[in-house]
């Protein structure tokens, strides 16, 4: 599958994608707001394996690698991923990250948004929900950014830090996405 959007293109991700997907999921100053960062590569490998899509089977999770369209290298940048949260609702749980070289320019966000149209024209989405630590300012401007609204903080939900810290926890409707 691809999306394109005026400044990005999502890809699903593929066998010759998990080397970079090994890059940016075990480099710890990515996930520098999570609780805990993989380190084994062939963990990594293995989880986005199993999410490869079978015939007959309909996915759990969805995995794809941002790319810029104006790169001639076509190099990738970042991530953008969901997987179901409560089936029976129809509600998934989205997560994006984007090598720190490429972050502020949008390309976040327009990968976000072109996963948002993925959930709610696709796969018939009710709900697309999202949580972050609550120091993680670029992280919750994202999604705010993207229409998301913060529902609420989970009070010390978080071991990070050697201390307990607040996660946000934000939503979005399939009633409220503002196509662009």
């Amino acid at each position: 599958m691809e999306f394109v959007g005026q400044k990005v293109r999502i890809t699903t991700v593929t066998e010759q994608d998990l080397d970079f997907i090994c890059q940016i999921e075990c480099d710890a100053g990515i996930w520098s707001f999570e609780e805990t960062v993989e380190a084994d590569e062939e963990k990594v490998r293995e989880k986005y394996r199993s999410h490869f899509a079978v015939a007959d089977e309909k996915p759990y999770a969805y995995d794809f690698v941002i790319r810029r369209l104006n790169d001639p290298e076509n190099t990738p940048i970042g991530i953008v991923q969901m997987w179901s949260y409560v089936d029976y609702r129809k509600s998934w749980e989205l997560g994006f990250a984007v090598l720190s070289d490429y972050a502020g320019r949008g390309y976040g966000s327009e990968a976000t948004r072109l996963l948002l149209q993925f959930a709610f024209q696709e796969l018939q989405a009710h709900k697309v929900v999202g949580m972050c630590n609550s120091q993680n300012i670029r992280s919750a401007g994202l999604m705010q950014h993207v229409g998301m609204t913060r529902e609420a903080v989970f009070s010390e939900e978080l071991w990070w830090n050697s201390q307990w810290t607040d996660q946000y926890f934000f939503s979005i409707l399939d009633k409220e996405l503002k196509l662009v």
